[in-house]
């Protein structure tokens, strides 16, 4: 049973690894057996994972760009893949956030998150299955939200963009399914996180959000360790264009997600 689950001999990609939930993927696929490329803009922060994880016995290594440079991404998967002789996992992770209603959310703003959470996500999934296919193993797997699936006010870019991941990640899955490359996605919830402590901060929002969850609490971050570990390795082999949702059931009873304050 084990064997479903190892990911020994593995080589994995993972965007925005220096912090948060890609950190956690990071760990959870390096403990998995694999050698993890850690790929973050956040280069202190990334030092400091990478010291981390070797400091633990894992296998890893860093490169840094930011994935909105699609030649310094698409040059960072290649290099990736020839150094370790192949390339079987990528996570697209990778995101930010803007929190402006749309009379302040300017075209720039909406651009810049679109580029960083969508775009990207192809480029760097594109560049990625010439190197998985040889191997005849590959994971490509999306982080989308909950906010893929539905529409809150604020975060219209964000929306759109996580949206766009879900079409994206079942068009890849069909894309790259001949080439045994399986796409899906995971949609988490809201989870305890850097990027959303403002909100969680907020008393009024945080109970709101554990009022419309079923589980009534906020997801941890270290609860994407099982999903990611299943989309990435064996057991999920006939697991493809699907969206994983992670997020306490709250898109399941079909309630109202808060609007962030």
């Amino acid at each position: 049973m084990q064997e479903l689950f190892s990911l020994d001999g593995r080589v994995a990609l993972i965007t925005g690894a220096a912090q948060g939930l890609g950190a956690v993927m990071a760990e959870t696929l390096a403990g998995a057996g694999a050698h993890v490329v850690l790929c973050d803009r956040n280069a202190e922060g990334l030092s400091n994972k990478k010291a981390d994880l070797a400091a633990k016995g894992h296998s890893v290594s860093d490169v840094v760009f930011d994935v909105t440079d699609t030649p310094a991404a698409e040059a960072a998967v290649r290099e990736a893949a020839k150094t370790h002789g192949r390339l079987d996992i990528l996570v697209n992770n990778a995101g930010i956030l803007f929190i402006k209603r749309i009379e302040g959310h300017t075209i720039p703003d909406f651009q810049r998150v679109i580029s960083t959470n969508l775009t990207s996500f192809y480029a760097i999934a594109r560049e990625a299955a010439v190197h998985m296919a040889p191997g005849g193993y590959g994971r490509i797997i999306n982080m989308t939200s909950i906010m893929g699936l539905v529409a809150r006010s604020g975060i219209i870019s964000y929306v759109a963009a996580k949206h766009g991941v879900v079409g994206l990640t079942k068009a890849l899955a069909a894309e790259f399914g001949d080439r045994n490359i399986n796409c899906n996605a995971i949609a988490p919830g809201y989870i305890l996180t850097e990027i959303n402590k403002s909100v969680q901060n907020d008393k009024a929002f945080y109970e709101l959000v554990n009022s419309r969850t079923p589980l009534h609490r906020w997801g941890r971050p270290d609860e994407l360790a099982g999903p990611i570990l299943f989309l990435a390795s064996p057991a999920s082999s006939f697991v493809n264009g699907h969206v994983l949702m992670v997020d306490g059931g709250m898109y399941a009873i079909n309630l109202e997600p808060p609007s962030l304050p």
